[in-house]
Formats: C-alpha cells, sequence, structure tokens
C-alpha cells in the first residue's frame, strides 16, 4: 500500500501555493487538460519541489517494503508514482518550446540537472532494483500477461541501462555526468531560439523581394511589425539548413544572404554561439557511455532500438551515400545549365540549387509551386484533407471545442471521437511561427492514455506556419502540407493508444520506430480523393484540374538526389560526433567547423552545393531533443512505410478495412509489443527495402 500523496503537503507547506497551484491535483478538465488559464510561471518550481518529493516517498516506500517483491507491488507501483511530476514536466516541456519566455527558460535550467538527480535517485536505487532484479529471475512463474511480461523486462533494461549495476564511486560520477548533460542541452535550445531569431533577415527594399508571392510578402511584413521594426520586411528562419524562401527569391544577393544567415548559427562568436555547449556535450556523452561499458554514446542508443547495432546503421547509410551522391550530381549538372542560361557565370552555390531546381521541375513538369499555394489553403487542408482522410480511413471525427483554455491564442482544440461515438481524447493545433518558438515541427502529448489511469490522451502537433497578414488566408507550400500530415501521423499514433500502462502509451517506441506511422500518413495527402477534397482554390472554388494533379503528383520524385543526400549528410555527421570513444581527444570549440568537413569527407558527402540538412551548430534534433545518435531513425523508418505504402496500394488504399488492420496491428499497440514483431504480423512478412529505394530513385539502372 502506498503512504498518502506527500506532494500535496509539500505544495500544502508552501505559504500561498496549496490553493492556487493548479498542477497540485489532476485537471478538472475534460481528458484532464491542463487548466492553462490558471497556470502562471510561479506555479513551475514549487509544484517540481512537491513532484519529486511525492515521487521520491511512493519510490522509497516500494523499496523499503518489508512484502515479497510483486508485479503489483512493485512495477505497477512504480507505474503509478509520479503523477504531479509528470503534470507539471509535461506542461514546461511543451511550453518552453512553443512560448518560450525568459522566465520558462530560466525554470528549465534550474529543473533539468534537479530532474536529471532525481531520475538518477530512482534507477540507481539499489533496493528498488533488487527488487526488479527478483521479479525479473522469477518471471516465468509469475503468470504475467504479454504486456505485463515485456513492462518488466523494459523497467529491468532501463534500470540496468541506466547504471544500476555500476559501483558507487561510477555512479555518483554518472550522476554528475546526467546533470551537466541536461543542463548543456537546455542551453543548446535556448542559444538556437536567440541565435536564429537574431538571424533573421530584414530587407527594406521590396524590390529585393522579386519571386515572392504576395501573400508571402505580406507575411513578411506583418512578421516584421511584429518583431519591433517600424518598415520593411523579415525572413525568419526555419530549422533546417533550406529556407523555403530561396526557391522563390530571384534576387541572388539575397539568397546567398538568406543563406549564409541560416548556415552560420551559432558559429558567429556571439552570446548565442552554440560551440562550447555542442562540444561539451559529445565528450559527456562519449564518457558516459564508456562508464555504462559501451565503447561510444551511438552503441548504447542503438542497442536499445529496432537497428540492435551502429554496423547496423552504417550498413544502411553508407550504402545509400554512392547513388545518392550519384543522383545529385546528375540533378546539379542539370541545374548548373540552367544556371548558365539565365547568364550566370562560374559554379552553381548552394543558394542556387532550391532556386533553379524548382525553374527545372516547372520546366519539366510545367508546374508552378507559386500557382498551387492558393489551392492549399490552411483550413481545407487541415479539415477537408487531414481530417478527411482519418475518417475516411479510420471512422473518426473531430468536433472543434472552443470552451476549453489554451496556451496561446493561436491554438485551436478539437476533440475526436471513435465511429461509435466513443471518445478518444483531445487534438490541439498549434500551426503558426512566433518568435516565443522554436523552429521545426513536432507532436507532443499533455495526457498519455493508458487503462492503469484511465485517461485518454491530450496531443498536440506544432508547426512552424508563417502567419498570414490579418485578413489574408493561410496558403501552404506543398512541403508545409507534407508536414501536417506527417505530424498528424504522429497524433493518430497516440490518439489511437489502447494500451494497459503508461510506460508504452503511444509514441513511446523506439526512437527509429517513432516516425514510420507519420511516414505513412503523409501518403494521404497525396491520395486522388483526398486532393481532390481539399486542393480547392480559396477564392475561386475551383479544383485543381486533373491535368495540374498529374503534373504535381508526377513532379513529386524529383530532386530526390540532393534530399537524400543532403539527409545522409546530417545522419552520418550525427553518428560521427557519438561514435568518438571516451579516449577520443576532445573537439575543441574553435575546431567544430574543420571536424565537420572531416566528417563529411570521410563518408563522401562533402559537397560544396550540397550542404548537409542540418549543421552540428544547429542540430537541435541531437543536442536539444532526443534524437542524439538516432537521426538516421528517419529513412530506417521510411524502409517500413515504403513497404507499408505498397500494402495499401494492394489492397485498394482509403477503406476502412485497411485503416483498422493498421492501427489494430500497430497504431493502438504502442510499445506494448516489440515493434518489428508487430509490422511482420501486420505485413505477413519482415520489411523489404526494395519500395524505398525505388521511392528515392536509388535502384540501380
Amino acid at each position: 500500500m502506498l503512504p498518502p500523496n506527500p506532494g500535496q503537503g509539500v505544495l500544502q507547506a508552501l505559504p500561498g501555493r496549496s490553493h492556487d497551484n493548479p498542477f497540485a491535483r489532476p485537471s478538472e478538465l475534460p481528458y484532464e487538460m491542463p487548466p492553462f488559464d490558471l497556470i502562471r510561471e510561479e506555479h513551475y518550481l514549487p509544484a517540481f519541489d512537491a513532484g519529486m518529493a511525492e515521487q521520491r516517498a511512493e519510490v522509497d516506500a516500494i523499496a523499503d517494503s518489508a512484502d515479497h517483491p510483486t508485479f503489483e507491488n512493485t512495477v505497477v507501483a512504480l507505474e503509478r508514482s509520479g503523477r504531479l511530476l509528470d503534470r507539471v514536466s509535461t506542461v514546461l516541456s511543451n511550453l518552453v518550446g512553443s512560448t518560450s519566455t525568459d522566465g520558462l527558460r530560466a525554470i528549465e535550467a534550474t529543473v533539468a540537472p534537479q530532474l536529471a538527480a532525481h531520475s538518477d535517485a530512482i534507477h540507481l536505487h539499489a533496493a528498488l532494483f533488487d527488487r526488479i532484479e527478483d521479479l525479473y529471475e522469477r518471471r516465468a512463474e509469475l503468470g504475467l500477461s504479454a504486456e505485463q511480461d515485456r513492462l518488466l523486462e523494459r523497467y529491468r533494461s532501463d534500470f540496468v541501462r541506466a547504471g544500476a549495476r555500476l559501483s558507487e564511486d561510477d555512479q555518483a560520477r554518472l550522476r554528475r555526468l546526467n546533470e551537466d548533460l541536461s543542463s548543456l542541452s537546455a542551453d543548446f535550445s535556448a542559444r538556437l531560439l536567440a541565435e536564429t531569431n537574431a538571424c533573421a533577415i530584414h530587407v527594406e527594399d521590396i524590390t529585393e523581394l522579386a519571386g515572392l508571392s504576395a501573400d508571402a510578402i505580406a507575411s513578411a511584413a506583418e512578421t516584421a511589425r511584429n518583431r519591433g521594426h517600424d518598415s520593411g520586411y523579415l525572413l525568419p528562419l526555419i530549422l533546417p539548413t533550406v529556407q523555403p524562401v530561396l526557391v522563390s527569391l530571384a534576387d541572388r544577393a539575397l539568397r546567398e544572404r538568406v543563406f549564409r544567415a541560416a548556415t552560420t548559427r551559432g558559429l558567429r562568436d556571439n552570446e548565442f554561439d552554440t560551440r562550447v555547449t555542442l562540444t561539451r556535450m559529445a565528450s559527456l556523452r562519449a564518457e558516459r557511455a564508456g562508464l555504462l561499458g559501451y565503447a561510444d554514446h551511438a552503441s548504447y542508443i542503438v542497442e536499445d532500438q529496432t537497428a540492435g547495432t551502429t554496423d547496423a546503421v552504417s550498413a544502411m547509410l553508407d550504402g545509400l551515400v554512392a547513388p545518392a551522391v550519384a543522383n545529385a550530381r546528375a540533378e546539379e549538372a542539370e541545374l548548373q545549365a540552367a544556371f548558365e542560361a539565365d547568364g550566370g557565370t562560374g559554379a552553381l552555390q548552394p543558394w542556387d540549387w532550391a532556386y533553379y531546381a524548382d525553374r527545372v521541375k516547372r520546366a519539366r513538369f510545367d508546374i508552378d509551386a507559386a500557382a498551387v499555394r492558393p489551392y492549399q489553403e490552411l483550413e481545407r487542408v487541415l479539415v477537408d484533407g487531414i481530417f478527411h482522410a482519418a475518417g475516411e480511413l479510420y471512422g473518426v471525427r473531430f468536433v472543434e471545442r472552443h470552451d476549453l483554455p489554451t496556451f496561446h491564442p493561436d491554438v485551436r482544440v478539437f476533440e475526436v471521437t471513435d465511429a461509435d461515438d466513443a471518445p478518444l481524447g483531445l487534438f490541439l493545433a498549434d500551426f503558426y511561427a512566433r518568435e516565443s518558438k522554436r523552429g521545426g515541427a513536432w507532436m507532443n502529448t499533455f495526457v498519455d492514455q493508458s487503462q492503469l489511469f484511465d485517461t485518454l490522451p491530450v496531443v498536440v502537433n506544432t508547426l512552424n506556419i508563417p502567419r498570414p497578414a490579418d485578413g489574408e488566408p493561410t496558403l501552404l507550400s506543398t512541403d508545409e502540407v507534407r508536414t501536417a500530415f506527417h505530424e498528424f501521423g504522429h497524433a493518430l499514433h497516440g490518439l489511437f493508444s489502447d494500451v494497459g500502462y503508461p510506460r508504452f502509451s503511444g509514441t513511446s517506441v523506439p526512437r527509429d520506430f517513432v516516425e514510420y506511422p507519420s511516414q505513412v500518413n503523409e501518403m494521404w495527402a497525396w491520395w486522388p480523393s483526398v486532393l481532390a477534397n481539399y486542393a480547392v482554390h480559396h477564392e475561386t472554388g475551383q479544383p485543381l484540374s486533373q491535368e495540374l494533379t498529374d503534373r504535381l503528383l508526377a513532379s513529386r520524385a524529383y530532386g530526390e538526389g540532393f534530399a537524400t543526400t543532403s539527409y545522409l549528410a546530417a545522419a552520418l555527421l550525427d553518428q560521427e560526433w557519438h561514435r568518438r570513444s571516451p579516449s577520443d581527444p576532445p573537439v575543441a570549440p574553435a575546431d567544430v567547423e574543420d571536424f565537420e568537413a572531416a566528417a563529411l569527407t570521410h563518408h563522401g558527402l562533402q559537397l560544396h552545393s550540397i550542404p548537409p540538412r542540418y549543421r552540428s551548430s544547429y542540430f537541435s534534433h541531437i543536442f536539444a531533443s532526443g534524437y542524439s545518435a538516432g537521426y538516421y531513425s528517419y529513412i530506417w523508418s521510411e524502409v517500413l512505410d515504403a513497404d507499408t505504402v505498397e500494402w495499401f496500394h494492394e489492397n485498394d488504399g482509403l477503406r476502412r478495412r485497411n485503416g483498422d488492420a493498421f492501427r489494430a496491428g500497430l497504431l493502438s499497440r504502442g510499445g506494448s509489443v516489440d515493434p518489428m514483431d508487430a509490422f511482420t504480423a501486420f505485413r505477413g512478412r519482415p520489411p523489404r527495402i526494395e519500395p524505398l529505394l525505388e521511392r528515392r530513385g536509388l535502384l540501380p539502372t
């Protein structure tokens, strides 16, 4: 039996914080959605203190129990622990990325090392590990269900990988490493956000914006006003190297200016420089891996993924380099010719690539990206595209709710119900870019589904679509449409979760599997019936013509040489940073660019005209998120995705029977089953790589 809630007591012991701290008890809002209208910055630190104290007391009660270990009094009790801490942690981690303030960043900087120490206090608790080990050794006689057996196995693996078997001295060193790494990750994130905002391009002369659409120019003017400029236009940067405006800007000097701003982020010797932070992180990760008995950080990470070994990762990535580069070189020759035909002299530069690729694409397929944008208005893409496809495939429905508080005025809330009207959860949509939001796009949860707590999911999709001028429609690029469908695939993974224990909820699967469902969901953006349903001109109401639709679909495969090469450069750069052994000399901050160049040269990817999708200094995935040594996961997951898309085509596509099979076999299972076993059971065989190679134009001819 667990003790009464000590976290409540801690909160009550803080004067003035007992009644007004909204984290002190589960939310009374539908689906336990956080009461954002009540949460203030002063509520976080007391709630973190109380939450950690509560869970420490719960864990000590489990570990010190005189009762013989059972699955219920040990493993399930651990699953039940830390509810208050979960509530405050999920809100802070979401809001510091999407509505960041100086106050929230200061709170994150304060609690990050405390949370690392708290996690270590649990995973390095000797008496607690003894109980888990006892259960693990007796698991065959415990009469556990398949999910319970997997939960016990995962807990035991978590503790071992966290250092439970280390000596006391080594555990003390591990604790310090984890605290330092947690602080450095928060520091990298804060520096990159500030640096990205500082590098936004301000333009005074509208003639320099020739080539941009009228709505894009209006949006740039609005952004400039919103960020404190009295005049002109502001082109904010997005997270990857290649900026969307490079496709359209006719002014070559401005293209170069945008490109150099994007690729020098974190390298400018200013207060936002990220090199000291990232090199320190790489060194500490290598040291921690060695302490835990691994050759390097990548080996530690990949062991717990579906890939299993760094050799398997290398075999895939390195095997794709030569055909990808060959395709990219062929594309480059074509673009060089277009550049010269346009009066250009010398070699095509990286800031020219997107501009001339769009020209060649338009000439070949007679399609203009700007001409398609009016047919891709955000509301229609969301309701008549994303929601429509989900309804056709899975029978789900979405009703917008205006009665629930949100964390920002831009955020919209939709209640999701199943085909039988049973509630599934809440979907939050936070689509517009703002200065307080980090770059990129992602899905996260505020509440996880679990039968243990009888909770349904509250999920959020966050994008960075430029806000249009007041009164103007939000018109999307084709890539923004793809991203919206992609992130909603993650949302469905969370919404369809049907597991017993929160440890396995939704997207709690290996990193190199988590992108798989989201990549599959991209296919519906281009499925003929879905495309016809949302691709309607926002002014005239006319549908996208069949001729233009056919050309649009045919053009999608163009540019795969560049895309694959750029991606592989980033994935292999990630591997090089994290395959450094503890005995390797640290990379000095001043040597980051030389290290990067040597790594890319080693893999045959040091191409002047094709930079990595992310350079080290703004590689948020690996230095501020959970993708360290795991950026390979996108293409690893794409093997499963391409094979599954083939299955949908073989089985008549957008049909409820197909959606029901995919949902039951994969989306609902979360981490409760081995993901590759689930895929094999769904597909009837292990995955084949050929569909991926065909999609990316990498099959030998």
